[in-house]
């Protein structure tokens, strides 16, 4: 059985609510990036322990045809050490592509500090209202 218990309260890592503030979308990519670390060391145990798997039943395949048991059990056992390593090469492929969008998100965020931060501190600080993106474009 796997040592590798299931998170309870997933979900969705950002909400879409549509709220577009500054600091709204910050927090989402923080989420956003969070999740996706998170994702990516839970993939990665679960890799460790699917090529520790495979070769534990690689090496029970050995050691079933040194007993001389039937092959249909020899087979069945290798079948499932090449399964295992398959689906750990999936894995694999899954984490890296969850360690990528974790680190686009970092850059995003950072991007999207550089860029809209100056412009957030201002219209936080005064008391007057502004008006929403596209008001001056006509």
């Amino acid at each position: 059985m796997s040592d590798i218990l299931p998170r309870t309260g997933g979900g969705a890592a950002a909400r879409t609510d549509g709220d577009h503030r500054y600091k709204s979308v910050q927090r989402k990519l923080k989420t956003l990036s969070k999740a996706m670390d998170m994702a990516g060391d839970e993939l990665e145990q679960l890799l460790r322990g699917m090529r520790l798997n495979a070769q534990r039943a690689e090496g029970l395949a050995v050691d079933i045809a040194n007993a001389q048991l039937d092959r249909k059990f020899i087979a069945m056992t290798s079948q499932v050490s090449v399964a295992l390593g398959g689906a750990a090469a999936e894995v694999q492929k899954l984490h890296e592509t969850a360690r990528e969008v974790s680190s686009l998100a970092h850059g995003a965020r950072r991007t999207h500090a550089r860029l809209y931060e100056g412009l957030d501190t201002v219209r936080s600080g005064r008391k007057e209202r502004t008006p929403k993106p596209g008001f001056f474009a006509h």
